[in-house]
Protein backbone atom coordinates (compact mmCIF):
# COMPACT_ATOMS: atom_id res chain seq x y z
CA UNK A 1 0.00 0.00 0.00
CA UNK A 2 1.40 3.37 -1.03
CA UNK A 3 2.10 5.99 1.65
CA UNK A 4 0.77 9.51 1.10
CA UNK A 5 2.15 12.50 3.01
CA UNK A 6 0.59 15.95 3.21
CA UNK A 7 3.70 18.09 2.92
CA UNK A 8 1.76 21.28 3.66
CA UNK A 9 1.58 19.91 7.22
CA UNK A 10 4.95 20.68 8.83
CA UNK A 11 4.52 17.81 11.29
CA UNK A 12 4.60 15.33 8.39
CA UNK A 13 7.67 16.69 6.61
CA UNK A 14 10.31 14.73 8.51
CA UNK A 15 8.44 11.44 8.12
CA UNK A 16 7.76 12.21 4.45
CA UNK A 17 11.44 12.84 3.67
CA UNK A 18 12.49 9.70 5.55
CA UNK A 19 9.91 7.54 3.78
CA UNK A 20 10.91 8.93 0.37
CA UNK A 21 14.63 8.34 1.00
CA UNK A 22 14.02 4.80 2.19
CA UNK A 23 11.75 3.99 -0.76
CA UNK A 24 14.30 5.30 -3.26
CA UNK A 25 17.02 3.32 -1.48
CA UNK A 26 14.92 0.17 -1.97
CA UNK A 27 14.69 0.86 -5.74
CA UNK A 28 11.05 1.92 -5.34
CA UNK A 29 9.28 4.91 -6.89
CA UNK A 30 8.29 8.24 -5.35
CA UNK A 31 5.94 10.88 -6.72
CA UNK A 32 7.16 14.36 -5.87
CA UNK A 33 6.32 17.98 -6.73
CA UNK A 34 8.33 20.11 -9.14
CA UNK A 35 7.96 23.65 -10.42
CA UNK A 36 6.09 22.39 -13.50
CA UNK A 37 4.03 19.24 -12.75
CA UNK A 38 4.31 16.27 -10.40
CA UNK A 39 7.10 13.85 -11.24
CA UNK A 40 7.70 10.15 -10.70
CA UNK A 41 11.20 9.57 -9.37
CA UNK A 42 13.70 6.71 -9.14
CA UNK A 43 17.33 6.47 -8.07
CA UNK A 44 19.23 7.38 -11.25
CA UNK A 45 22.05 4.96 -10.42
CA UNK A 46 19.83 1.90 -9.86
CA UNK A 47 18.99 0.33 -13.25
CA UNK A 48 16.12 -1.78 -11.91
CA UNK A 49 14.53 1.33 -10.39
CA UNK A 50 14.76 3.23 -13.68
CA UNK A 51 13.32 0.21 -15.51
CA UNK A 52 10.44 0.18 -13.00
CA UNK A 53 9.80 3.86 -13.65
CA UNK A 54 9.61 3.30 -17.41
CA UNK A 55 7.40 0.25 -16.99
CA UNK A 56 5.04 2.10 -14.64
CA UNK A 57 4.64 4.92 -17.15
CA UNK A 58 4.23 2.50 -20.04
CA UNK A 59 7.37 3.67 -21.81
CA UNK A 60 10.25 1.76 -23.34
CA UNK A 61 14.00 2.23 -23.15
CA UNK A 62 13.85 4.47 -26.21
CA UNK A 63 12.37 7.21 -24.02
CA UNK A 64 14.90 7.62 -21.17
CA UNK A 65 13.89 9.89 -18.29
CA UNK A 66 15.58 13.20 -17.48
CA UNK A 67 17.72 13.45 -14.36
CA UNK A 68 17.03 16.07 -11.69
CA UNK A 69 19.96 17.41 -9.68
CA UNK A 70 20.27 19.77 -6.73
CA UNK A 71 23.00 22.15 -7.90
CA UNK A 72 25.11 23.21 -10.87
CA UNK A 73 28.19 21.51 -9.42
CA UNK A 74 26.53 18.17 -10.15
CA UNK A 75 26.22 19.21 -13.80
CA UNK A 76 30.00 19.24 -14.05
CA UNK A 77 30.20 15.74 -12.59
CA UNK A 78 27.55 14.21 -14.87
CA UNK A 79 28.49 15.92 -18.14
CA UNK A 80 31.42 14.74 -20.24
CA UNK A 81 32.33 18.36 -20.94
CA UNK A 82 30.97 21.60 -19.56
CA UNK A 83 31.12 24.20 -22.33
CA UNK A 84 30.76 27.90 -21.63
CA UNK A 85 27.31 28.18 -23.31
CA UNK A 86 26.00 25.26 -21.21
CA UNK A 87 27.39 26.88 -18.07
CA UNK A 88 25.59 30.13 -18.98
CA UNK A 89 22.31 28.28 -19.59
CA UNK A 90 22.52 26.61 -16.20
CA UNK A 91 23.42 29.79 -14.36
CA UNK A 92 20.66 31.79 -16.05
CA UNK A 93 17.74 29.35 -15.96
CA UNK A 94 18.37 26.94 -13.08
CA UNK A 95 16.56 26.29 -10.87
CA UNK A 96 13.77 26.49 -13.42
CA UNK A 97 11.96 24.99 -16.41
CA UNK A 98 14.89 24.25 -18.72
CA UNK A 99 16.10 20.71 -19.43
CA UNK A 100 19.58 20.58 -20.97
CA UNK A 101 20.77 17.52 -22.90
CA UNK A 102 24.54 17.03 -22.77
CA UNK A 103 26.99 14.23 -23.47
CA UNK A 104 27.12 12.10 -20.32
CA UNK A 105 30.33 11.44 -18.44
CA UNK A 106 31.35 8.02 -19.83
CA UNK A 107 32.59 6.89 -16.40
CA UNK A 108 29.08 6.98 -14.90
CA UNK A 109 27.74 3.61 -13.79
CA UNK A 110 24.07 3.89 -14.68
CA UNK A 111 21.50 2.76 -17.25
CA UNK A 112 18.78 5.27 -18.05
CA UNK A 113 17.74 3.54 -21.27
CA UNK A 114 18.76 4.11 -24.88
CA UNK A 115 20.35 7.53 -24.37
CA UNK A 116 23.00 7.40 -27.10
CA UNK A 117 25.52 8.51 -24.51
CA UNK A 118 23.61 11.64 -23.49
CA UNK A 119 21.75 12.74 -20.39
CA UNK A 120 18.97 15.32 -19.93
CA UNK A 121 19.54 17.41 -16.78
CA UNK A 122 17.50 19.95 -14.83
CA UNK A 123 17.35 21.67 -11.43
CA UNK A 124 13.69 22.08 -10.41
CA UNK A 125 12.59 25.25 -8.66
CA UNK A 126 10.82 23.55 -5.76
CA UNK A 127 12.20 23.68 -2.22
CA UNK A 128 10.82 20.32 -1.07
CA UNK A 129 12.25 18.41 -4.00
CA UNK A 130 15.57 20.27 -3.85
CA UNK A 131 15.92 19.26 -0.19
CA UNK A 132 15.28 15.64 -1.16
CA UNK A 133 17.78 15.79 -4.03
CA UNK A 134 20.47 17.11 -1.68
CA UNK A 135 20.01 13.99 0.42
CA UNK A 136 19.56 11.38 -2.32
CA UNK A 137 21.71 12.64 -5.15
CA UNK A 138 20.53 12.64 -8.79
CA UNK A 139 17.08 11.21 -9.45
CA UNK A 140 15.62 9.99 -12.72
CA UNK A 141 12.32 11.86 -12.91
CA UNK A 142 9.57 11.87 -15.52
CA UNK A 143 6.12 13.43 -15.35
CA UNK A 144 3.78 11.52 -13.03
CA UNK A 145 1.35 10.06 -15.53
CA UNK A 146 0.77 7.11 -17.81
CA UNK A 147 2.12 7.67 -21.30
CA UNK A 148 -0.53 9.39 -23.39
CA UNK A 149 -2.28 10.93 -20.38
CA UNK A 150 -1.94 14.50 -19.14
CA UNK A 151 0.77 15.07 -16.49
CA UNK A 152 -0.57 15.24 -12.94
CA UNK A 153 -0.92 18.69 -11.38
CA UNK A 154 -2.59 17.28 -8.25
CA UNK A 155 -1.43 14.28 -6.22
CA UNK A 156 -4.83 12.61 -6.59
CA UNK A 157 -4.40 12.60 -10.37
CA UNK A 158 -1.05 10.85 -10.01
CA UNK A 159 -2.52 8.30 -7.59
CA UNK A 160 -5.38 7.53 -9.95
CA UNK A 161 -2.98 6.78 -12.81
CA UNK A 162 -0.10 5.12 -10.95
CA UNK A 163 -1.68 3.56 -7.87
CA UNK A 164 0.42 1.21 -5.75
CA UNK A 165 3.17 1.02 -8.36
CA UNK A 166 4.49 4.05 -6.44
CA UNK A 167 5.65 3.55 -2.85
CA UNK A 168 5.45 7.14 -1.58
CA UNK A 169 3.43 10.18 -2.69
CA UNK A 170 4.56 13.63 -1.52
CA UNK A 171 1.52 15.90 -1.67
CA UNK A 172 2.44 19.58 -1.89
CA UNK A 173 -0.89 20.80 -3.21
CA UNK A 174 -1.52 21.91 -6.76
CA UNK A 175 1.64 22.01 -8.87
CA UNK A 176 3.11 25.48 -8.62
CA UNK A 177 3.51 25.88 -12.37
CA UNK A 178 0.70 26.56 -14.84
CA UNK A 179 1.07 23.12 -16.41
CA UNK A 180 3.69 24.30 -18.90
CA UNK A 181 6.46 21.72 -19.19
CA UNK A 182 10.14 22.56 -19.20
CA UNK A 183 11.82 23.64 -22.41
CA UNK A 184 14.13 20.87 -23.64
CA UNK A 185 17.30 21.82 -25.51
CA UNK A 186 19.97 19.60 -27.04
CA UNK A 187 23.28 21.23 -26.16
CA UNK A 188 25.54 18.42 -27.43
CA UNK A 189 26.62 20.47 -30.48
CA UNK A 190 27.66 23.53 -28.45
CA UNK A 191 31.31 24.55 -28.18
CA UNK A 192 33.03 27.18 -26.10
CA UNK A 193 32.89 29.49 -29.13
CA UNK A 194 29.22 28.89 -29.97
CA UNK A 195 27.76 26.13 -32.11
CA UNK A 196 24.16 24.97 -32.42
CA UNK A 197 21.45 24.63 -29.79
CA UNK A 198 18.46 22.51 -30.84
CA UNK A 199 15.08 23.15 -29.20
CA UNK A 200 13.38 19.77 -28.86
CA UNK A 201 10.37 21.03 -26.89
CA UNK A 202 9.09 24.52 -26.24
CA UNK A 203 8.16 25.20 -22.63
CA UNK A 204 8.80 27.47 -19.69
CA UNK A 205 11.91 29.17 -21.14
CA UNK A 206 11.25 31.03 -24.40
CA UNK A 207 13.37 30.91 -27.53
CA UNK A 208 13.78 34.68 -27.22
CA UNK A 209 15.34 34.23 -23.78
CA UNK A 210 17.73 31.60 -25.13
CA UNK A 211 18.77 33.79 -28.06
CA UNK A 212 19.22 36.82 -25.81
CA UNK A 213 21.50 34.86 -23.48
CA UNK A 214 23.54 33.20 -26.26
CA UNK A 215 23.66 35.54 -29.28
CA UNK A 216 26.69 33.67 -30.67
CA UNK A 217 24.75 30.38 -30.81
CA UNK A 218 22.57 29.17 -33.70
CA UNK A 219 19.10 28.11 -32.54
CA UNK A 220 17.46 25.24 -34.41
CA UNK A 221 14.33 23.13 -34.08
Amino acid sequence: MAEVFDCSDSTQLLAAARAARHALGRSELVVLPTDTVYGIAADAFTPEAVARLLETKGRGRQAPPPVLVADTATLGALAAELTEPVRKLAEAFWPGPLTIIVQANPSLDWDLGDTGGTVALRIPDHALTLDLLRETGPLAVSSANKTGELPARHIAEAQEMLGDAVAVYLDAGEASGDGTASTIVDATALTNEGGTLRVLRDGGVSREALTSLLPQVTLEG
